[in-house]
């Protein structure tokens, strides 16, 4: 039985007249539980073919529609990927619900040679003129913001700009919150990670996806808590991260959210490295903790 929906605050950027449909998104990328399963696709783009291609990677994750078909076919709240391959792609997945990621850049250029700057290829209104002439179900927008780049200002604007125009529709806003730059030491320093879901809170984010950070105390959970906190009510999705094993993958899950306060998951590459069955059971096992609330034990037998 799935967790009875928690209080939903509404943003006063979100008009009366749009709250109702606001809800409805809400609920939807939630599955009414108050937690977030993000599919993350975005790094087609932001990876290139390093991650979908290669020793270790099903062959299957060559191709781009082998992500639309795990979406279409496992338990996911919504599915994050570009512009472009939701428009190619849609047309035969449109039972997903899609978070369009205005943002994206490649990794080719270092923090080396340049500070990151992500800026929008497309605006909100763009999303929503395809969403009433395609029909899908396209609940959100998502947007990365790297903290401490020499462009973090651009960035800033940019997403406080998209959270306006994505409220005033009725659409939550997921924002990538990542410290990248020069100045920036560690990037997954637990005090600068807090600090970057504060900055995503100020821009009124429904959601932060973070990394999880490292250790300051002995316990990294205890460190992770101080993010979640710092968060407010902006709610804290944590990134999965590389490929590791299915059972220790669950168990780190299920302690970000049940002991951390985090409120779901955001995950990629431990999902679409597998092969379409094996993706889909995975992502079923995911979901087992996120939104219904299963142990370790209980989401284990989905992968059998």
């Amino acid at each position: 039985m799935k967790k009875k929906s928690p209080k939903i605050h509404i943003p006063l950027t979100v008009p009366k007249s749009k709250e109702v449909i606001y809800k409805k998104n809400f609920d939807l990328v939630t599955q009414k539980s108050g937690n977030l399963f993000l599919f993350a696709g975005d790094q087609r783009v932001e990876h290139l073919n390093g991650d979908f291609y290669g020793e270790g990677i099903s062959v299957e994750d060559l191709d781009p529609e082998h992500l639309f078909k795990i979406a279409a076919k496992a338990d996911i709240g919504a599915f994050a990927s570009q512009f472009g391959y939701i428009a190619k792609y849609g047309r035969d997945y449109k039972s997903v619900p899609y978070i369009v990621k205005l943002n994206s850049k490649t990794n080719l250029v270092n923090v080396a040679q340049e500070d990151p700057h992500s800026f929008s290829w497309i605006s909100v209104e763009q999303v929503v003129k395809l969403q009433k002439q395609s029909g899908l179900k396209i609940p959100g927008v998502g947007y990365t913001i790297y903290i401490g780049s020499e462009h973090e200002s651009q960035m800033l604007f940019e997403a406080a700009q998209i959270v306006l125009e994505a409220h005033k529709h009725g659409m939550i806003v997921v924002l990538w919150m990542y410290p990248r730059g020069k100045a920036v030491l560690d990037e997954k320093d637990a005090h600068l990670i807090a600090g970057a879901v504060n900055v995503a809170s100020g821009l009124g984010a429904d959601f932060a996806k973070v990394n999880f950070p490292h250790a300051i105390r002995a316990d990294p959970f205890e460190s992770f808590n101080e993010v979640t906190t710092a968060a407010g009510r902006t709610n804290v999705v944590c990134a999965g991260g590389s490929h590791i094993d299915e059972e220790s993958f669950l168990e780190n899950l299920h302690r970000q959210i049940n002991e951390c306060g985090a409120r779901g998951s955001a995950t990629g590459r431990n999902v679409h490295q597998r092969n379409e069955g094996e993706a889909i059971a995975f992502c079923n096992a995911i979901n087992a903790i996120v939104v219904e609330g299963k142990t370790v034990k209980q989401a284990m037998t989905f992968l059998k």
